[in-house]
């Protein structure tokens, strides 16, 4: 399902996630006081912006309440990181926020504003965001092309109980275009585990294929 998303800074990290949330479909309103950034935006979102995201005029006159959630990708800039995620939590209390932080310090004080996830951009990708953004079950992703990823994901309460071969998943028929490369259960590993293998309770799989597909899997 489409949903509205602001990123708000779109440096290296802000354009990253930005690019692959438009990328996904979403509706993407990108902002930056850098005119150039906004520029470079230009056909990658969809709404690319100049503004000052601190000002809660500017946020109120681009929509930003109505969103549905937020990616503070400010990161370097702590005292307006920290401000915008305030503005953005007293705009709307249910919006999903997640931000860029540069250490641990800077994490705890933005969670301690109502920011919902922090990101030590260090470790965590602006695709890989995209892709957890609005799905909770994937844990990890890793881009292949802008159509194909390799993604770990807890398995959703519909698909537990059912065969790899039940799914059609890693067969000649498989419907979701998608193979299975292991699984995790407990502290095993199945590794290229064989179509009659049964999804279980709290395990983890490790799946490639079309982004669309995978989404709509564990949708």
């Amino acid at each position: 399902m489409k949903k509205q998303v602001a990123v708000i800074g779109i440096g290296r990290f802000g354009r990253s996630v930005a690019s692959a949330l438009y990328n996904l479909g979403h509706d993407v309103l990108a902002i930056d006081r850098i005119e150039e950034r906004v520029q470079d935006m230009l056909g990658k979102v969809t709404y690319p912006v100049s503004g000052d995201a601190t000002n809660e005029l500017t946020l109120k006159e681009l929509g930003v309440p109505s969103y549905d959630a937020a990616i503070v990708a400010i990161g370097s800039d702590t005292v307006s990181s920290l401000m915008t995620s305030v503005l953005l939590r007293s705009l709307k209390n249910n919006m999903y926020i997640v931000a860029r932080a540069q250490d641990e310090l800077q994490s705890n004080a933005l969670k301690l504003v109502g920011v919902n996830k922090t990101v030590l951009a260090e470790h965590e990708m602006g695709e890989q965001i995209a892709h957890n953004l609005f799905n909770p079950n994937v844990q990890e992703y890793m881009s292949m092309n802008s159509k194909y990823g390799i993604s770990k994901i807890l398995v959703p309460k519909h698909i537990q109980g059912k065969s790899l071969k039940d799914l059609n998943i890693g067969t000649s028929r498989d419907k979701y275009n998608l193979t299975a490369l292991g699984i995790v259960r407990s502290k095993n590993i199945i590794l290229n585990p064989d179509v009659n293998e049964v999804i279980k309770k709290d395990d983890i799989l490790l799946i490639a294929g079309n982004n669309e597909l995978i989404d709509k899997l564990t949708d």
